[in-house]
């Protein structure tokens, strides 16, 4: 089969018909979305028999914890259709008149919000991405193409095609929303270098995808960041609190991008907190039948509560795993300092009761999103009140933070006028 003729023939099918979803009104795009969320659910059972095929051909080859971000069942398909009605009643962001000028000579300017056109998402495991997606492409006026990763290549396949007959009862065009069959090398690179035929490229998945999208792409790019996220307990933290954001910001769901993977704990506190931390995370855990959580810590805390000896490297790693470095740290300064060497500028936390300490960690902190006693698991458009989301952009041009609709959209000038010519 010829790869790269093959993905062309789909970026050209979706140009074709790129234009009835730019232009669509807000009542035939919230029609196609209903449709497309009724569609998810009637066709539970495909979608269920697929992912089973899926897993089944992934066991022994993924993590638990990558397996669970495989794993479809019955609320999941019923979260991934809530996500898409989620995106109804929010408003319609193309036409959204952004600033308004009259010059001197009396042409009037406005910044108009516009769709990109076709929109290209590079992605791995995780099933919901291919509905969420299509459903925030179709909503803020751009068609899709989307290539899915070989573990999920089943499961993706019958959510599109579930989402592609909805399109075509609703009066959209099917080819808004398009799979790439093929989820080897050859495809990729196709997209990547799209250039004419993709106004977007976004990369959703691990530092080894993002970077080769990055650094190959002839198409513009918005990077999806890797999750380094880090949870600073201060020495005035509220300890409980403190248990309670580290414990759900790591195990909650330990696969995904907002998870925490660094715990840094100032000195004064540590010898009270570590002990209650590894019996939290470790002990308690494993008497409820749960994974426990792997500690891998320096040598003030192994000194404290053992662990396995961190390596320099485990404080620069996205485990998406039930492991968690520990560092003890001297100040709110040094967990800072820590943070800006380390992190991945997607999501870091403190927590802390002073709130002096609060602003200047809030202030300091160079991430898209800084949490305040809060777990770094709300990074996420659902969470933020932005509808589903395409993912967490963690550069700082175009978009950064969850993408919802707005940061799905580009913008134009209209300029009127009565005749003025320079």
């Amino acid at each position: 089969m010829n790869t790269d003729k093959d993905t062309l023939a789909l970026l050209e099918r979706a140009n074709r018909a790129k234009k009835a979803v730019n232009t669509a009104d807000t009542a035939t795009k919230n029609r196609a979305l209903a449709a497309m969320a009724d569609a998810l659910s009637a066709a539970s059972d495909d979608i269920l028999a697929a992912n089973r095929a899926d897993m089944a051909a992934a066991k022994g080859t993924l993590s638990e914890a990558m397996l669970d971000r495989l794993l479809l069942d019955d609320a999941r398909i019923g979260a991934m259709a809530a996500g898409i009605r989620a995106l109804i009643p929010l408003p319609n962001p193309v036409g959204e008149i952004l600033e308004t000028r009259t010059l001197p000579n009396g042409l009037v300017i406005r910044k108009v919000r516009a769709a990109f056109g076709v929109i290209g998402i590079i992605y791995e495991s995780r099933p919901n991405v291919t509905s969420d997606a299509a459903a925030l492409a179709i909503k803020s006026g751009s068609a899709v193409v989307l290539r899915s990763g070989k573990e999920a290549r089943r499961t993706a396949g019958a959510v599109v095609c579930a989402l592609k007959t909805a399109l075509a009862d609703s009066g959209l065009p099917p080819d808004c929303i398009g799979l790439v069959s093929d989820t080897g090398r050859d495809s990729a690179y196709t997209m990547m270098k799209a250039t004419g035929l993709l106004d977007l490229l976004i990369p959703r998945g691990g530092a080894g995808l993002i970077r080769s999208v990055v650094e190959n792409a002839g198409v513009p790019v918005i990077e999806t960041g890797t999750g380094i996220c880090h949870i600073y307990v201060d020495k005035d933290a509220d300890l409980a609190m403190a248990l309670d954001i580290t414990d759900n910001a790591k195990t909650s769901r330990p696969s995904v991008c907002n998870a925490a993977e660094v715990c840094l704990v100032h000195r004064d506190i540590a010898a009270a907190f570590l002990p209650r931390l590894r019996r939290r995370l470790i002990e308690d855990r494993q008497a409820r039948g749960l994974p426990p959580v792997e500690l891998r810590t320096d040598d003030a805390a192994a000194a404290l509560i053992g662990g396995t000896p961190a390596r320099p490297e485990d404080f620069d790693t996205e485990f998406s795993d039930y492991i968690l470095a520990v560092k003890i740290v001297g100040s709110a300064d040094e967990a800072v300092a820590h943070i800006d060497a380390h992190s991945t500028r997607h999501s870091d936390a403190i927590v802390t009761a002073n709130p002096e300490t609060a602003r200047r960690f809030a202030e300091q902190t160079d991430s898209a999103a800084v949490y305040v006693n809060a777990s770094t698991r709300f990074t996420d458009g659902g969470q933020f009140g932005l509808g589903c989301e395409m993912g967490i952009a963690t550069q700082k041009l175009h978009a950064r933070g969850p993408m919802g609709l707005s940061e799905m959209t580009t913008y134009k000038y209209i300029i009127e006028g009565s005749g003025q010519v320079r």
